[in-house]
This record gives structure tokens, sequence and C-alpha cells, in this order.
């Protein structure tokens, strides 16, 4: 691969990993929605794609008709593809930077005031008054938690109003940083560094291939 694709690829994941570096090394939990955060990683992903399987499976035809625009066709069928899943999946809800046993309480505290009927089994929770049914889901690991939708049948406005009642009562929340973040930070400096050293390293064929891709 030549340097110029190399830095493509690299440089949206490095952005992503620097995010996920931040969040986790902040003190209190970030709440984020599970499309949001499908949304997030498709778009640091993007350079690979572009690299990846829309170069290699683009018809010819199509490219002979659009020339170098076919990129961005490709490129906007990929990101509208991404929208059409993240429109289609189950209402879910990702909090960073909070383990399971952090989170609960502060979960607990949000179905009280959302719904006072909600009836707990475990780490499942059914809101009637919302039209909610939901478990509690950890990833150690990377020390997240996930509010995800049990059953068929969900309530959107009501998981808008959970979420907000979990935003105030996580916003109370005190949690140490990460330490994988230092992780987060390593990958993207890694990755900006290959760019970096990519790029300097072959202007010529840098050049090259921007002529091959973006030359209209």
């Amino acid at each position: 691969m030549d340097p110029l694709r190399i830095a493509i690829a690299c440089v949206p994941l490095a952005a992503y990993m620097l995010l996920l570096g931040v969040v986790n090394l902040r003190r209190r939990p970030l709440v984020t929605s599970g499309g949001a955060d499908l949304a997030t990683l498709g778009a640091a992903l993007t350079g690979f794609v572009f690299v990846g399987p829309i170069e290699l499976f683009r018809p010819d035809t199509l490219a002979a008709e659009l020339g170098n625009f076919v990129w961005l066709f490709w490129l906007v069928f990929y990101w509208l593809s991404l929208a059409l899943i993240v429109l289609v999946l189950r209402p879910r809800l990702v909090v960073y930077n909070a383990s399971i046993d952090e989170l609960r309480p502060a979960v607990a505290e949000a179905v009280s005031q959302v719904d006072p009927t909600a009836r707990w089994a475990g780490d499942s929770v059914s809101l009637p008054k919302l039209g909610v049914q939901l478990h509690l889901e950890g990833f150690g690991v990377m020390r997240n938690s996930s509010l995800v939708s049990s059953g068929g049948e969900q309530n959107i406005e009501g998981w808008r109003k959970l979420r907000r009642a979990v935003e105030r009562s996580v916003a109370t929340l005190h949690v140490r940083p990460n330490p994988r973040s230092i992780s987060f930070f390593l990958l993207c400096t890694a990755l900006l560094s290959i760019s970096l050293f990519s790029l300097m390293g072959d202007p010529l064929e840098v050049a090259k291939a921007w002529q091959e891709i973006f030359a209209f």
C-alpha cells in the first residue's frame, strides 16, 4: 500500500483512539446512545473502507462513467448504509468509564425517577410506564457498561426520557481515570507516526497516489 493510502486509513482511526483516550481519562462517565457509538466507530473506519473494500470492489463500468468521482459515490453509499444501520438498531445506552457495579446505583436512581412502578429482576428492569425493558451489560476489559433493550417492543420516547434521567444521575458519579486510556493515546501516536513517516518517506509516491485518487 502506498503512503497516501496508509495515511487515509490510519488518520481517522488515530482520531478515534484519541477520543477514546480522552473519554476514559475523565473522572466522570460519559453517556451516549448506541447509535452514536456505532456511528463514531463507522466514521473511524472510513479510511480503511476507502482504501479497502471500496477500491477493491468498485465496478469498472461505474468508474469509467464517473471517473474519480466514483470515490465520492461509494463513500456516500457507505455513510448512508451506516446511517440506516444506526436507525434500525435496537435502543441502547453506552456509558464509558464506569463499571457495572459503579453504574447500577445511578441507573436505579434514574429508573425510580422516571417510573416508580419499575420492576427489577437481577440486572434486568421493566419500566411499564415508559414502555421500556432493558438489562445491564458490563464490558470489564474496557470498564464500560451498557443499558441494552430487552424484548421487541420498545418506546423510543421512553428511552429518551430514560437517557436524560441516566445522564443526570451519572453526572454525580466520580470515578478514577481508566488506566487503559494510556493504551489509546499510544495507539493514536503510533498510527499518526506511521502516517507521517510514510508521507515524508516517499513524496513522489504520494503525489502519484494523489493523482490516481483525487485528480478529477
